[in-house]
């Protein structure tokens, strides 16, 4: 592994750092462990967790519109990308805050942790959830909804299904994050683990027989946007966000990734560093990543750890 292109990422916000730490350089637990605990009071963490309002709202509504991405839900997804302690004292506030104050208005009233009815809101719900502790009977809801939403090719779509009976990449994918981090936050067994588990392999098949980015009856792109690497992804999919999953969920490796692999592959620079695409559209988004086209810590990250799961130097 290029030492300099490590140096580099050590060089940047302790939520990269960690992550370098755990997934690059294997260090132990304890040095891992006093890199993570700076996220929640140094760099983008920090941040993002004091601007939390008393009430619990970010941004002063739930989720937002398109262009309005620093809302409850995508502040708690960024904080889980970044790897913030669930456990550190400040994390504990915020969510405690969460809980007691933000409701879907559109949806009764339900708590945030109950989720609402779309498949990508509550994908990304049941993984935030599973990720800071906030498993029980909301969580139980969101689970019994996206097992109920499966489509017949294995796969998720918001669109409701009179309008597509097909899945659709972006809820595919954060249905499988949700799904997958349920499972290792809950170790949940019996007939509901098993249905949970043979719904994400499903949802994974979906994604692996159209090798995470090509139509699966012509084997063209679906859609060049698939291609563009960059952090936060928000709900927005493309194949690095795919292949970082897979590396966690499956960790035995699969084949079929070896055409995203190749992707992968073509978009390293010269220097050993991956560029950071296009960001999303966001009128209050979050720029965590360095700006289009410069060398990006995050993509960097992700990408040399997949190779890692993919045994490709």
């Amino acid at each position: 592994m290029d030492t300099d292109v490590i140096a580099w990422l050590l060089d940047q916000d302790p939520a990269v750092r960690w992550q370098v730490r755990r997934d690059l350089l294997d260090e132990p637990a304890e040095p891992v462990a006093v890199e993570r605990a700076r996220v929640a009071n140094e760099g983008w963490g920090a941040r993002i967790l004091a601007a939390q309002t008393r009430d619990g709202y970010w941004g002063g509504t739930v989720y937002g519109s398109h262009r309005e991405r620093d809302s409850v839900m995508w502040s708690l997804q960024i904080l889980r990308g970044l790897g913030v302690d669930p456990r550190a004292p400040h994390v504990v506030e915020a969510i405690d805050r969460v809980r007691r104050g933000v409701v879907w208005d559109e949806v009764d009233d339900l708590p945030f942790f109950h989720g609402e009815v779309e498949e990508c809101v509550n994908g990304g719900v049941l993984a935030t959830a599973s990720y800071f502790g906030v498993v029980g009977e909301g969580t139980d809801r969101i689970v019994g909804l996206l097992l109920e939403q499966r489509r017949a090719d294995g796969g998720w779509n918001c669109d409701p299904p009179e309008e597509s009976a097909r899945s659709s990449f972006h809820p595919t994918l954060c249905v499988l994050e949700g799904l997958l981090a349920y499972e290792r936050a809950t170790g949940v067994g019996g007939a509901v683990g098993a249905a949970i588990a043979e719904a994400r392999r499903s949802g994974e098949e979906y994604l692996l027989e159209r090798s995470l980015f090509l139509r699966k009856s012509t084997g063209e792109i679906v859609d060049e946007k698939y291609l563009n690497f960059s952090f936060p992804t928000y709900w927005f999919y493309d194949a690095l966000r795919a292949l970082d999953y897979l590396r966690v969920a499956r960790p035995e490796g699969d084949p079929r990734v070896a055409q995203a692999i190749d992707v992968l592959l073509a978009q390293r620079g010269d220097d050993g560093r991956w560029p950071a695409g296009e960001r999303w559209p966001g009128r209050r988004a979050y720029e965590i990543d360095a700006p289009p086209g410069e060398p990006s810590p995050w993509n960097t990250l992700r990408a040399l750890r997949v190779l890692r799961w993919a045994g490709v130097e």
